[in-house]
């Protein structure tokens, strides 16, 4: 067999250019591996391990502006079409991975890339092994010190694009903290961690995998450097450690994974040549991976009947009232949201009824027994698409005392059309809950699939989700139902047509150009003068002309302000009268 070339002066050598020479462990390293093959940056200002997840922000000094969102990770069928790609990310203690980590990190300028510290997985240690802890007498280098079960499930649901909770570690006390961290939406996972390499189904889940191959002096001063400075240790116990469980656990476990990497990074943080190959090679499968749904939304389901789990709410003479006065292009502002709000109502109260009751039995003030009905569920949640979603949350807080409320923000790609994913803020446990799903209108049903996705990816039943919509078009109506033809669809009327544009016809209206909704609900301000901030969002600028200016990002603080816990007070209703509208509607006839 002719050995592969070496790429001199590239400072990365592929794992083949090994000898096997360098390997002396013996059996018991072999246990959990495949069989064998033959200048320093400042210390990171940390006591617990670092699990990372958020999304690209640019941040000036009175706002923070999302930048790029999350494309479809599903296909037109609503299941994943995509894995997350995964790096591992293996090599000695104090040996720059992290650093690499975020190195490519950077170089990548990809959004919802995920760091995974296999720090975080170290096992809950008994009361004896506690005391060996503070001793520096416990092996934490060694892989059975490591949770691989709670490991491989995690990165397994990670890159199956679930959202999943992390343990923190505390490396002072040497335990884990209650609070878990919650990691969500990845296009990219970067596992780093001593063992990264240590396990067969571990290997098996990592797309990538490259060793940071330091010099044993540098990671011993490091070492050296961050326990002391960072971690409260003595430096005799540091030594005594790295010398009694460190440096045997480097020879027997971790350096005869270096054989096992598709690329040894030479150097660590300095090698930037390797990082930027690296970078060439993960950007071209993210390429390979590129969907396209909302054209794949547009050519299908076309002639279908309309599905059994759409209810559109009934079309009483008031109901196609206050239609016509949402849709007539003269209805002033403030009659618009009024009816706007009262159909909003109807529709809310519409979609309660498909909610699970059962029979129970009260008594009256009078001592007497009625046989009534109550819900059965845990509890009800809203859960709003910003923006337009978000004009429902009253109306939702009318009738649903002390409802929790989350908030999921997407937005068209102005360059693709299709959605993207650019904010979610949910509550906790909201996978035992009945959620109650508000969009204003919906078009190619794009966005909607992509909301109800994420609440799926946090494990809620598909029949506890209730997709409620003020106008929808057949089109979205069909794409939501086929994939996901156990959410419940409520609506208050079903378009037929939607243009060229992804506008539904004849529709109530759209944004300003680019937003890709179709409706003109887009302004937060329902009451309060225009560019002034409402009550419970702070001094974040409020965009409240209807729909003739460009939308502005959407800032965090606005973000939180429709989150759990806030607290936005009812707005006041205004009461014009119906036979006002139809007066005025019926002189303009003639």
């Amino acid at each position: 067999m002719s050995s592969p070339p070496i790429y001199a002066g590239v400072g990365i050598s592929g794992c083949w250019a090994l000898g096997a020479e360098g390997s002396t462990s013996g059996a018991e390293s072999l246990d959990r591996l495949y069989p064998a093959v033959g200048a320093a940056r400042p210390p990171r200002k940390r006591t617990t391990s670092q699990c990372k997840s958020e999304p690209p922000l640019l941040r000036t000094s009175k706002r923070t502006i999302y930048t790029a969102g999350r494309p479809p990770w599903y296909n037109e069928h609503g299941t994943q079409s995509k894995e997350a790609f995964v790096i591992g990310l293996g090599g000695g203690s104090a040996s720059g991975k992290t650093t690499v980590a975020r190195m490519i990190i950077e170089a990548l300028d990809v959004p919802w890339v995920v760091l995974l510290s296999m720090d975080s997985f170290y096992k809950v240690l008994t009361k004896q092994q506690q005391e060996q802890a503070a001793s520096n007498d416990f092996n934490f280098d060694h892989p059975d010190a490591f949770d691989f079960d709670l490991i491989i499930s995690t990165l397994k649901k990670l890159k199956q694009g679930k959202s999943v909770t992390i343990p923190i570690y505390d490396f002072t006390t040497h335990s884990r903290k209650k609070e878990w961290k919650t990691l969500y939406g990845a296009n990219v996972i970067i596992f780093e961690g001593i063992m990264a390499f240590a396990d067969k189904m571990l290997l098996e889940l990592l797309d990538m995998k490259i060793f940071v191959d330091t010099d044993s002096d540098i990671r011993l001063v490091r070492r050296l450097r961050r326990d002391i400075g960072e971690r409260g240790r003595d430096i005799e116990g540091v030594i005594k450690q790295y010398n009694k469980f460190v440096k045997p656990a480097f020879d027997q476990y971790i350096q005869p994974t270096m054989r096992l990497a598709d690329i040894v990074v030479p150097r660590g943080s300095g090698n930037t040549v390797a990082i930027d190959l690296i970078v060439q090679h993960v950007h071209s499968q993210l390429e390979e991976r590129e969907l396209s749904v909302r054209a794949a939304l547009a050519s299908a389901h076309q002639c279908h009947p309309l599905p059994r789990t759409l209810s559109v709410l009934k079309s009483t003479p008031q109901v196609r009232g206050m239609h016509t006065i949402i849709r007539d292009k003269e209805t002033s502002r403030d009659e618009f949201i009024f009816y706007s709000k009262r159909l909003m109502r109807l529709l809310i109260e519409h979609a309660l009824s498909f909610l699970p009751f059962r029979s129970c039995t009260v008594q009256t003030p009078q001592g007497e027994d009625y046989e009534g009905r109550s819900y059965s569920g845990k509890q009800i949640t809203g859960v709003s698409i910003l923006r337009a979603g978000e004009t429902m949350e009253p109306a939702l807080r009318a009738v649903c005392k002390d409802v929790r409320i989350g908030t999921i923000l997407i937005q068209t790609n102005s360059n693709t059309g299709e959605p993207e994913l650019h904010y979610l803020r949910l509550p906790k446990d909201i996978s035992e809950d009945h959620v109650i799903l508000m969009d204003c209108t919906v078009s190619t049903g794009a966005a909607a699939m992509m909301a109800v996705r994420v609440l799926l990816d946090h494990d809620v039943p598909e029949d506890k989700i209730f997709l409620l919509s003020l106008l929808m078009a057949e089109m979205g109506v069909h794409s939501v139902a086929y994939a996901f033809p156990q959410v419940k669809i409520i609506t208050t009327a079903v378009d037929k047509k939607v243009n060229n544009l992804f506008r539904i016809i004849p529709g109530i209206g759209e944004y300003p150009p680019g937003t890709g909704s179709g409706t003109c609900l887009g302004w937060d301000g329902w009451s309060g003068a225009p560019g002034q901030p409402q009550e419970g969002e702070g001094s974040s600028p409020c965009p409240a002309e209807p729909c003739y200016k460009s939308m502005q990002p959407l800032t965090k603080d606005r973000l939180a302000s429709s989150s759990p816990g806030s607290a936005r007070e009812p707005m006041s209703l205004r009461s014009p009268l119906w036979a006002k509208s139809t007066r005025r509607r019926q002189q303009g006839q003639h």
